[in-house]
């Protein structure tokens, strides 16, 4: 799993001229990322940098990678991209290769010299996510440190203040991909897989493979009844796609895990009431993106990202 962090680009704004970078996928319009990313370069000062959000479908992106001059620093991708990239990249960070999914790409050089480095920072998102939800469940709450009193765990969850020992993930798709490395990290490499077809898992089985993590896979139906048991669970679902198993929540076990809900539309997700409802901490989707946003204006700028500013933005975009 261990690789090297990927390089930081050489670019800085700063009376250098217009430096640029986006956001692609199809569809893009609904992308907190320009958010993010405008409110660190305001607070980095880095007056002479624009982030947009661009609409690209797979079948454009080669055109559109091929068209980009010597103002562009970075890219990020959503899907369905971040499979598509990988061949048109000239190196592909280690961590992102394992993984099979790149959401960064980091633009170095100018001309015949230019290179384009694919990097993941979906796996620091999706760590810092959890940790701070398994900060709140043992109590620690970061707003005031006052601990919460929380309802009883489930039959396999670990004492507040434990590490974390068993998680699931819901999805096959390149998020969950980023999740089995995540949540190997974190000390959980055999996971159970909750997927819809058990017919469309070979792109995660072999991601799994190359990162040297045994999840078991089982069919989505049968999740809710059997979520209570894991210290850990990841909806890397879209929007809605976990509905019915929010539903069948409310026939289980008290829950005393934590839940990370990629999806942050609806605000809280459906999965993400039922969590709370029965017990646990529920994690929202925004905090990934969070995260995973801090990770690439750090890679993109080579400068710390304003964590407190770009928290700031977010919070008040999702407000609005």
């Amino acid at each position: 799993m261990a690789g090297r962090e990927p390089r930081v680009s050489d670019a800085r704004g700063g009376g250098a001229g217009l430096r640029r970078a986006a956001v692609l996928g199809h569809p893009v319009g609904h992308s907190l990322s320009p958010t993010l990313h405008r409110a660190a370069y305001a607070a980095l000062g880095l007056t002479d940098w624009r982030y947009d959000a661009v609409d690209v479908t797979s079948d454009q992106l080669a055109e559109f990678v091929a068209g980009l001059d010597g103002t562009w620093a970075g890219l990020s991708l959503t899907m369905p991209l971040k499979q598509t990239v990988l061949p048109l990249l000239d190196h592909i960070e280690p961590l992102a290769d394992v993984v099979g999914a790149v959401n960064t790409v980091l633009i170095q050089g100018t001309g015949v010299r230019r290179v384009l480095v694919g990097a993941n920072t979906d796996v620091y998102g999706i760590v810092a996510a959890l940790r701070e939800g398994l900060d709140r469940r043992a109590g620690l709450d970061r707003q005031g440190g006052v601990p919460e009193v929380r309802g009883g765990a489930g039959a396999g969850s670990a004492p507040a203040g434990a590490p974390a020992r068993s998680a699931a993930v819901l999805g096959a798709g390149a998020t969950a991909a980023s999740t089995l490395a995540a949540l190997a990290q974190l000390g959980c490499p055999t996971p159970v897989v909750y997927v819809r077809s058990l017919g469309r898992i070979g792109s995660l089985m072999r991601a799994a493979h190359r990162m040297g993590v045994e999840p078991r896979y089982a069919l989505l139906p049968t999740a809710a009844e059997e979520l209570a048991t894991f210290d850990l669970v990841v909806s890397t679902l879209p929007a809605h796609a976990a509905d019915e198993v929010a539903a069948a929540l409310g026939a289980t076990a008290a829950l005393g895990g934590v839940l990370l809900d990629v999806a942050y539309e609806p605000r809280p997700t459906a999965l993400s009431l039922a969590w709370t409802r029965a017990g646990g901490v529920a994690v929202g989707g925004e905090r990934m993106l969070l995260h995973q946003a801090v990770e690439q204006v750090r890679l993109m700028t080579g400068l710390p990202a304003p964590v407190d500013a770009m928290e700031r933005a977010l919070a008040g975009a999702l407000k609005a």
